[in-house]
């Protein structure tokens, strides 16, 4: 496991410099020196990924529509990519393209806001809102090159203010505006992954196809809007490093730059950006509450060295004391339950205290869990 940074500060002598405990990730000074060898990841881990993935393309306007054959298509593609590696792709998904384009855009400023200022509003450590440059509050080495702003949106949430206000409070007034972009980004977020939670209770052939859409109907989301500078030495790390989301389905809004890359039988294949598209993909507490069926797996960002990048990965999760049991239909079709039940927060506390979170994330939770039982 790494270890936590001590008081380490990458910047020239000369600049200036910022006592907060941990490395202060400033891409605009680091792109001037020998990349910290804090970034540097083993040889064994940067292995290039040269195929295409080639996962589903799932055009959703005829399942919106209600056209049964195309939702019978439609689900039967979900399907095919959930029980492999876990992503797709849809197209004409219903969420208004103003909306996608005013995020692109919508984080320009904060991200080039003095670092002082961001430091401010940084996420405190075992906490999941606020800024963050390289997770190097959490780990000393095999750090990852970005920055980040992380924030909540709940879908049952007390005020239809929710994100508008964290950006008014938290980052600033000066960014209210912008607070309201994604205010509406989250919201649209929400419709469209309850839909996507219908198509993949169809997809699953559950007799109540609503299932899926209610069990989350109350649930929330993180979005983490990712800033991937250029990196001059791009070979050598990572945007985002390995990793399985621990959440249950993940919306992927990003730029044409492209960088997302999935280990699907044992090899590494890049996810080539589709205009106007979304990227979905499944978490590992999708996967517990299908029994296994539907798979959680490995993927990551690869560093640029001729383009800055930009995402947005809004992740879902049931309400934080709801019970994640498999879906009984589903158990009873497999013939064994593969997953114990456990509430959400079990899992979300049990990642932010153990190690970076990957295809063995569930695994360890799950004998976590086992463990604690018998004591």
């Amino acid at each position: 496991m790494a270890s936590r940074t001590s008081t380490v500060v990458m910047a020239p002598p000369s600049e200036e410099k910022h006592d907060v405990g941990f490395l202060v990730f400033d891409p605009k000074k680091m792109a001037k020196q020998e990349l910290p060898k804090q970034f540097i990841w083993p040889n064994e881990d940067l292995v290039e990924a040269k195929e295409e993935l080639n996962e589903p393309l799932v055009d959703m306007e005829g399942f919106l529509k209600g056209d049964e054959v195309a939702t019978a298509h439609a689900a039967e593609l979900v399907r095919q990519a959930c029980v492999t590696h876990g992503f797709f792709q849809v197209i004409n998904h219903g969420v208004n393209p103003d909306i996608l384009r005013a995020t692109e855009v919508g984080l320009d400023p904060y991200f080039n806001l003095p670092m002082s200022r961001k430091l401010s509003m940084h996420k405190k450590v075992d906490e999941l809102c606020g800024y963050c440059g390289a997770h190097s509050d959490r780990f000393a080495a095999k750090l990852t090159w970005k920055e980040m702003l992380t924030f909540e949106y709940h879908f049952k949430g007390d005020t239809d203010s929710e994100v508008a206000d964290y950006f008014k409070n938290v980052v600033g007034e000066d960014f209210e505006e912008t607070g309201w972009v994604f205010q509406r980004f989250c919201e649209a977020m929400k419709d469209l992954s309850l839909k996507i939670f219908k198509l993949l209770a169809i997809s699953l052939n559950l007799e109540d196809t609503s299932y899926c859409e209610k069990f989350f109907e109350d649930g929330f989301a993180v979005l983490r809007c990712n800033y991937y500078p250029v990196c001059p030495e791009s070979g050598l790390t990572f945007g985002t490093g390995p990793h399985c989301d621990p959440t249950s389905l993940t919306i992927l809004h990003q730029d044409q730059v492209g960088g997302l890359e999935v280990f699907s039988n044992e090899k590494w294949y890049y996810v080539k950006p589709q205009p106007g598209a979304l990227v979905i993909n499944i978490g590992d507490t999708l996967m517990a509450l299908t029994n296994g069926i539907y798979k959680s797996c490995l993927h990551r960002a690869a560093a640029k060295n001729d383009r800055d990048r930009i995402s947005f990965a809004y992740f879902i999760s049931p309400r934080q004391d709801k019970l994640v049991s498999p879906i009984k239909d589903l158990i009873a079709r497999e013939g064994s339950k593969k997953y114990p039940d456990f509430k959400w927060e079990q899992l979300l506390d049990f990642t932010q205290v153990h190690d970076r979170t990957d295809d063995t994330t569930i695994k360890r939770f799950v004998e976590f869990l086992e463990s604690s039982e018998t004591k």
